[in-house]
């Protein structure tokens, strides 16, 4: 028997997948265009928007005799034992294979945000501590490791990074962001793709583009970004995964953008990336975002309106269920009102992706090959390595922390004895076990109480919750501030609770109206701070909270953000003093609940000033963390003015030497200051960064590789320029904790720069003696 050439593997994907299209009807093309979302709740809470209105029912059968394109959350719906998960994948694989002409299979994909979004699988901290972390070696090895799970279980493509840059710090999915600066974003968010991409899985980058930038921070809101704002913040940590990351998929963005919805924008979606960045990979929909264009955003008429403008705009894959690429796509096509080439497009990149998936291949086997195991060893040492470097210690005047193995230590807190307080929305028990009451969470989820427990045996521990996440009741309270009395020390633990669409305090459609601490939480830590014994607060959060009301009178203030299943006894061992604090962070906490949003990229009017009686400097800046020993800085040159051309380089070293007695790390950070520029700029914004692990005694030089291309900016024209003129670069350990400034003058003409600009500074460490 002859072997069609779309089956042989050693032809081109390209050649193999023009020949499967010749012979494909236009319902098996357009079959390979949508998802099925199998087990999908049609009725009340859902975990997507809309999810209730935008489910219909289908007949399986019947539908996968076209072929299928994609499979939405076989494990990632309902708690299912994995292995069973595995192998029910298999069959349904076997069934879509069997019942089509082709037997070609589907796509699995699966949420992976802060880890493999299944029953237990390992909840790893969420985005935001792992932009704290400044790691992003140690983040890539996560993704890594996610990724191998992910195939193991028969899944191929992960929803997941969201690269969304912070705006504003209300919006609700800040927790799945990596935080307010792009080149943090672009870089950690880079490293997750290198991991999850190396394992074999296909990373979507997510929300393409502006979600974050919505206006007063609630979720699907307009976005009123201008052209620089989008293309010098919002776009960057995009361009740099897929350059420097090899994402395969990109995710349109539920979001409009000065009235053109993202998922209706041809410029976006196919000039901007296709045609002047080189993506060759598939453009998937958020879930609905094809149906919303039509019931949203309103600049379609019908379902067959919405298809055509999605497909026209560059969407390859509807998801997470077929609404407008089935039969109201099939109809309009046959009609002359879509052209079929529109079909052909995303047909040919869903299936070059199926075909470099080894999904095309005749020894295909969807069965899993080894016994799964979703949170192995090694996975939680990760996660607990990961936790331990994201937290921030963001103030410790008085060196009450670390504390004494055998005091008296009061824990109040709503967030102290629950598990799920280590948790975002989109890990497994917040994002689907709410809705299976009964169904254990799966993974050992120690509490911070219960990791003090442990960390500290021979002090003495009691515990108050006194009050709820959100509740008004304080109730509560005379019970927390006995207990405090008695004690030695308060560890007050008070935060968020993820969940969704407003039923929880932070996550997805759970914005906030300002930056207060949620419920009576505000009033719990003022009733503990009055009783005059020294007040720890550990914030678990998924956004920062204004702590400006407390300042000077805390005794010590740790921020973790979502720290995972590892969480608690991270925490436990930064109070215990096991843990040396090296969280940095990568958004700025405000001293005040209102005037906001605010994040530090402002330019000189975003600042304080006599223009406002508004004062929207932080309390803590970005980039801030406290540690418990202590580095010298010493800059090995002192030369203050450089000039080097406009495609010249130079090169900025630091000596960082740990002076303290126990072994810590810093990061060196490297900030930016353009002083004069044809357009306003950022007062300060980051362009590297280095993460130093130093024992007691021992040094290190740092040295960042300073290319004009990372001073680039898009000027008056829209054009991204490189500018002569003074600069300033700041090595600092924070964007406000300045240690040393070099002025640089770059000479010679304007440039203009394009997709082959350098995106991130080269940066090395090397041993000092």
């Amino acid at each position: 028997m002859t072997t069609a050439p779309w089956r042989d593997p050693a032809l081109p994907a390209s050649v193999r997948v023009d020949d499967l299209l010749s012979r494909m009807t236009l319902e098996e093309k357009t079959a390979q265009l949508y998802g099925v979302w199998v087990g999908a709740d049609t009725d009340g809470e859902g975990v997507a928007p809309h999810q209730h209105d935008m489910t219909s029912d289908y007949d399986w059968d019947e539908l996968i005799t076209l072929g299928l394109g994609q499979i939405t959350r076989s494990f990632g719906t309902a708690p299912v034992e994995p292995g069973l998960g595995a192998q029910a994948l298999a069959r349904a694989q076997r069934q879509i294979a069997a019942a089509g002409r082709f037997g070609i299979p589907a796509v699995a994909h699966e949420e992976c945000l802060a880890g493999f979004t299944a029953w237990q699988a390992t909840a790893y901290p969420v985005p935001l501590a792992w932009g704290a972390s400044f790691d992003p070696e140690l983040v890539e090895r996560m993704a890594r490791r996610i990724g191998e799970d992910l195939r193991a279980a028969g899944v191929h493509q992960g929803l997941a990074p969201v690269l969304d840059v912070v705006r504003d710090p209300r919006w609700g999915r800040v927790e799945e962001t990596i935080g307010e600066d792009p080149y943090l974003v672009g870089t950690i968010g880079t490293a997750y793709v290198r991991g999850l991409e190396s394992a074999g899985v296909v990373a979507t980058l997510k929300h393409f583009a502006g979600y974050a930038a919505s206006a007063g921070a609630r979720n699907l809101a307009p976005v009123r970004a201008g052209v620089r704002e989008f293309a010098d913040i919002t776009l960057p940590p995009f361009e740099m995964a897929l350059r420097e990351g090899g994402a395969r998929s990109v995710m349109a963005a539920y979001t409009e953008t000065d009235g053109v919805p993202a998922s209706a924008d041809p410029g976006l979606l196919t000039r901007l990336l296709r045609d002047e960045w080189g993506f060759t990979g598939t453009v998937v929909a958020d879930y609905f975002g094809i149906g919303f264009l039509e019931t949203l955003h309103r600049v379609a008429g019908s379902h067959a309106e919405a298809a055509h403008a999605a497909l026209l705009a560059g969407i390859d894959v509807e998801l997470p269920t077929v609404r407008c690429y089935g039969t109201p796509l099939l109809t309009a096509v046959r009609a002359g009102e879509i052209p079929e080439e529109l079909v052909d497009r995303a047909a040919r990149r869903v299936l070059l992706q199926k075909c470099e998936l080894g999904l095309l291949d005749e020894d295909w086997a969807p069965e899993p090959t080894a016994p799964l195991d979703l949170d192995s060893a090694e996975n939680r040492a990760l996660a607990r390595r990961l936790a331990e470097e994201s937290v921030v210690l963001l103030d410790n005047p008085d060196g009450l922390l670390p504390l004494s193995p055998d005091t008296r230590i009061a824990v109040v807190g709503p967030r102290a004895a629950d598990a799920l307080a280590m948790l975002g929305c989109y890990s497994f028990p917040s994002h689907v076990l709410t809705h299976h009451p009964g169904v254990p969470a799966g993974i050992e989820i120690p509490t911070v109480l219960e990791a003090l427990r442990a960390e500290l045996p021979d002090a003495k521990v009691t515990f108050a919750q006194g009050c709820d996440t959100s509740d008004p009741d304080t109730s509560g309270f005379e019970e927390a501030v006995a207990r405090a009395a008695e004690a030695d020390v308060c560890v007050a633990v008070l935060g968020d609770r993820a969940g969704l669409f407003g039923r929880g305090t932070s996550g997805e459609g759970c914005d906030a109206s300002d930056l207060s601490l949620p419920g009576v939480q505000a009033e719990l830590l003022d009733a503990l701070v009055a009783t005059g014994v020294p007040v720890v607060l550990v914030l678990l959060t998924g956004r920062p909270y204004a702590l400006g009301r407390w300042q000077g009178r805390l005794g010590a203030a740790v921020q973790a953000f979502f720290p995972g299943e590892e969480g608690g006894p991270a925490v436990a061992g930064v109070l215990s003093g096991r843990v040396n604090p090296s969280g940095r962070l990568p958004v700025s906490v405000p001293h005040v609940p209102g005037g906001q949003p605010w994040t530090y990229l402002q330019p000189p009017l975003g600042l304080a000033g006599e223009v406002s009686n508004l004062d929207p400097t932080p309390l803590y800046a970005f980039g801030h963390g406290r540690s418990y020993t202590t580095f010298e800085w010493v800059p090995d040159r002192r030369d203050e003015d450089v000039a080097i051309t406009t495609d010249g380089t130079y090169d900025v070293s630091v000596t960082v030497r740990n002076t303290g007695d126990r072994e810590g790390a810093e990061v060196v950070q490297l900030y930016l200051h353009d002083p004069v520029a044809s357009v306003t700029r950022p007062d300060m914004r980051l362009i590297g960064y280095q993460r130093v692990h130093l024992p007691p005694g021992a040094a290190a030089r740092v040295t960042f590789r300073f290319h004009p291309d990372l001073s680039a900016f898009t000027d008056r024209t829209g054009h991204r320029i490189v500018e002569p003129g003074a600069l300033e670069l700041r090595l600092a350990a924070s964007s406000t904790d300045i240690r040393h400034t070099t002025h640089v003058t770059l000479t010679g003409p304007q440039r203009a720069v394009g997709t082959d600009r350098r995106l991130h500074c080269e940066t090395e460490v090397s041993e000092v003696p």
